[in-house]
């Protein structure tokens, strides 16, 4: 509203202005008139009326600017006073309207001026320096008109600019946000659903066997421990992830794939990990989001094989070739008995190890396998 408001005072001040602007013009065109050439009174009264009627229709100027400009361009042809009103209506024509309009109208208030001085001649004045006057005053005015409107274009495409940029920047960051906030979903799904899922069997263990030994009790219950103290170990690196520069914060890599494995079998899973390149031994150099993506790949692997496949004997795979493919198979045989009522997965991790995977530009492949397992592998660019 106050943009609104203002806007429409300033274009009150330029009528006003322009008014006034054409009134005095008008006038001293006239008194200039009546000194060297004088005409009788009925034609003097007639011109200045032609010419106050030309400076009225100005506050109508932005509503109707090309019939007032035809109509006032062609009033110049018997009226001298109109002339400061039909040059201000040119020069609003070439700030609002086409180039060849006003071109147009230019070439046509020259050609009514010019009638106008051949049917009242100025005796002091020839008619070569009078149409010379004319076209220099009507190049100027173009001029001047067309400069303010390239400068209106520029200041709306500046104005335009800044407000897609703005747009721009607030995709952009709601991009980033989103981002982030999926990349923390990935993290704490992948890092707290290992270290639960092994909360889960051992605290089931627990549960179920009453007939339990004390010394397997302890064991069972400084897992939980281990388990939980590791789950909140995990949790704070990931949320640290977020207060932290990139690559100041330790996150699981490749050589970490050999502790992850241990503690699974210390669960009580039989787990058995084949590396033959060495990777997880720190024998190649591998990039840091190259062994993290296996890591969690591994992980994922291992948490669904706890899930769905309880007390089945899981082989952990890992071969490469530098410089051309990391790849990695978990294969878990059939259960040896099948729970009444397995788990239903979401998905979730799956789809989140499917993201990770592509954006390092691997595949993940995964299915069952002919002996009632399961098997989930990738295979991963490594550009050394």
């Amino acid at each position: 509203m106050n943009d609104a408001a203002h806007s429409r005072r300033r274009d009150r001040a330029a009528d006003g202005g322009l008014f006034v602007l054409a009134v005095l013009a008008g006038l001293a065109v006239a008194v200039l008139r009546r000194e060297i050439a004088p005409a009788p009174g009925w034609i003097m009264t007639a011109d200045a009326a032609v010419g106050a009627l030309g400076c009225l229709a100005l506050w109508w100027r932005r509503r109707y600017p090309t019939v007032l400009a035809a109509i006032l361009v062609a009033l110049t042809t018997f009226s001298e006073t109109a002339s400061p009103a039909a040059l201000i209506m040119l020069f609003t024509m070439a700030v609002h309207r086409s180039t060849w309009t006003v071109v147009l109208l230019a070439v046509s208030s020259v050609l009514t001026h010019t009638v106008y001085l051949t049917l009242r001649p100025m005796p002091m004045v020839s008619m070569w320096v009078f149409v010379s006057w004319l076209l220099l005053v009507h190049v100027v005015v173009v001029a001047w008109g067309l400069l303010r409107r390239g400068r209106h274009q520029l200041i709306a495409s500046l104005r335009e600019r800044a407000v897609a940029a703005e747009v721009e920047a607030q995709l952009r960051t709601e991009h980033a946000r989103l981002e982030a906030r999926e990349a923390l979903a990935r993290e704490m799904h992948d890092a707290l659903g290992h270290r639960l899922s092994l909360l889960t069997i051992n605290a089931g263990a627990l549960a179920y066997h009453r007939a339990a030994t004390a010394e397997e009790t302890q064991r069972a219950a400084e897992l939980i421990r281990e388990s939980a103290h590791r789950a909140l170990k995990d949790l704070r690196e990931v949320i640290s992830v977020l207060r932290a520069p990139d690559g100041d914060v330790p996150l699981p890599g490749v050589t970490d794939i050999a502790e992850l494995v241990e503690e699974t079998a210390r669960t009580g899973t039989d787990v058995r990990l084949r590396d033959e390149p060495g990777v997880c031994t720190g024998a190649h150099a591998v990039p840091t989001a190259l062994g993290r993506t296996l890591y969690r790949f591994v992980q994922e692997a291992l948490t669904n094989a706890r899930k769905h496949a309880p007390a089945a004997p899981v082989a952990v795979t890992i071969t490469a070739e530098p410089g051309a493919h990391l790849s990695a198979e978990v294969v878990n045989e059939a259960p040896p008995v099948r729970p009444a009522a397995a788990p239903a997965g979401s998905g979730v991790g799956l789809r989140g190890l499917a993201e990770r995977v592509t954006l390092v530009g691997g595949d993940l492949r995964h299915g069952p396998t002919r002996a009632g397992g399961w098997r989930l592998a990738v295979r991963l660019p490594w550009q050394t």
